[in-house]
């Protein structure tokens, strides 16, 4: 376990030393946790995933390929149709029998 001394600076800034930043891969704007112990100040890394927003076109296209039978399709192209769309406009695969 590696122990550095830092300051509080004024605006209650704390300086992580390089070699504790680069060993937990800390870079200028890097999003952390900071969490109030018994024992002290935890600050741990966070990581951040984006995330996807589906546009009606791909949710369609979810819906018809994720289908397995004749009914299932059918009821897809029903909720695509009502979403506004044209089913033959989204690439999809046709379950066998559809």
């Amino acid at each position: 376990m590696r122990v550095e001394t830092t300051k509080v600076g004024r605006r209650g800034t704390v300086v992580i030393p390089a070699p504790i930043r680069r060993s937990y891969g800390f870079e200028e704007g890097s999003l952390v946790i900071m969490e109030a112990r018994s024992e002290g100040v935890l600050l741990r890394p966070v990581v951040a995933l984006p995330v996807e927003i589906y546009t009606p076109e791909r949710k369609a296209e979810f819906l018809l390929n994720n289908t397995i039978t004749p009914e299932d399709y059918a009821a897809a192209v029903k909720e695509v149709r009502r979403m506004g769309l044209n089913p033959k406009k989204i690439p999809h695969k046709k379950p066998e029998g559809a």
